[in-house]
């Protein structure tokens, strides 16, 4: 069973956290820990370059999230200024023969949906769109990428296949062991890569149980700076092209890639997450999974619930299930009789701004660890009150 979470002990760790203001879009970018600011700080005051002993520390943690004995080696990551840039600098780097196949989930975000499409236009490839299954009985309210659907897209041309760990919108946990897993056993030499932004912030992360070839993430989601980290297998390293000087290596997925864009004040900071989300003493990713839970289950239990008095019936978009296992706890619903934008914008008068959540593309009400029941409650009492007056 996970050790529960000391939640005043985490919420002193986030000076954003000392003010009346709720946090509920935090899947846009959840705050930073008081120490990433200490450590970054400083580091704009002191003579830097990549060889600093940050860096290599850096470097030597490259897994950052996952366990002790499965960190990565320098060769096969870089950091670099947000995950939309990584990606598009992966898709510039990469070179495949005319009539190859990419396969593109049309459910993710755009910074894993952009590069591909814009890349299978310059280098002539085909592109095929994977979508959920439409013949599930909530496809519409529940879609999810799933390896079975996947498997009948894959043919011997396949090269590249894209998709999110986790939906950015809904919450979603897909299987990403079972879609490498899939894609693999029917090419061997196709590429799997994942965007993780929206997964990073709730689970530990082993890259190489998952069996992906890429996988990114942003820091500025998981409680850091706004910095971002890319992973390549050894088979995908060996497929990229380099995008650096000429006078430079070409050996590491930095060499290929960097151009010089991580902020090495950033990089400084970087331990403080690491220290913060794996302790000595305790499993903090268990405790945050069990704590999350109960966020996700306190929201989706009324939402389900409700019927149709004073606003119209609720439908809940993912999964319905509070399970921390097969979603994270960003929640997407909309409310019958009411647009997305004049209920939060009614929700944000009612609470006089306290409570901050998002509505339009690519936004949820979305929770992180430090996030607290009470906040939750104190939500869905702001949301009963503007849903029983109405309009």
């Amino acid at each position: 069973m996970a050790t529960a979470l000391n939640i005043s002990d985490v919420r002193g760790k986030f000076p954003a956290l000392t003010g009346d203001q709720v946090y509920l879009d935090n899947a846009g970018g959840s705050q930073a820990l008081g120490t990433v600011a200490e450590r970054s700080e400083p580091a704009t005051r002191q003579a830097r370059s990549p060889q600093t002993a940050t860096t290599r520390a850096m470097r030597r943690q490259q897994g950052t999230l996952v366990p002790r004995e499965t960190r990565l080696s320098d060769k096969g990551t870089v950091l670099g200024p947000s995950t939309t840039q990584l990606l598009r600098n992966v898709s510039y780097a990469l070179r495949f023969q005319e009539g190859d196949e990419l396969i593109v989930s049309a459910i993710d975000h755009e910074a894993n949906i952009a590069p591909w499409v814009d890349f299978a236009e310059r280098q002539k490839l085909v592109l095929k769109w994977w979508k959920p299954n439409s013949d599930a009985l909530d496809a519409k309210t529940n879609p999810k990428l799933l390896a079975s659907d996947l498997a009948a897209l894959l043919t011997d041309k396949t090269r590249l296949v894209t998709c999110t760990h986790a939906s950015n919108i809904l919450g979603t946990i897909h299987d990403i062991k079972a879609i490498a897993s899939t894609v693999h056993a029917h090419n061997p030499q196709a590429l799997v890569c994942v965007d993780a932004v929206a997964y990073a912030p709730h689970r530990r992360i082993d890259v190489k149980d998952l069996g992906v070839n890429f996988y990114c993430f942003s820091w500025y989601k998981v409680y850091g700076p706004h910095i971002a980290l890319l992973y390549a297998s050894p088979l995908a390293l060996s497929n990229l092209h380099s995008l650096g000087h000429f006078f430079n290596p070409h050996a590491t997925l930095e060499n290929k890639l960097g151009l010089g864009a991580a902020s090495y004040e950033l990089v400084h900071a970087l331990p403080a997450v690491i220290s913060y989300l794996n302790p000595d003493h305790d499993d903090r990713w268990a405790a945050i999974a069990a704590h999350e839970q109960q966020l996700q289950a306190t929201l989706l239990d009324w939402l389900v619930s409700r019927g149709g008095a004073g606003g119209g019936v609720i439908t809940v978009y993912g999964e319905p299930s509070s399970d921390s296992g097969v979603r994270v706890p960003t929640v997407s619903f909309t409310v019958e009789g009411w647009g997305s934008r004049e209920l939060v914008e009614a929700v944000e008068r009612e609470s006089e701004g306290v409570f901050g959540f998002r509505w339009g593309s690519f936004y949820s009400a979305s929770m992180v660890h430090y996030n607290t029941v009470d906040e939750v409650e104190r939500l869905i009492a702001v949301l009963e009150r503007v849903l029983m007056r109405g309009k």
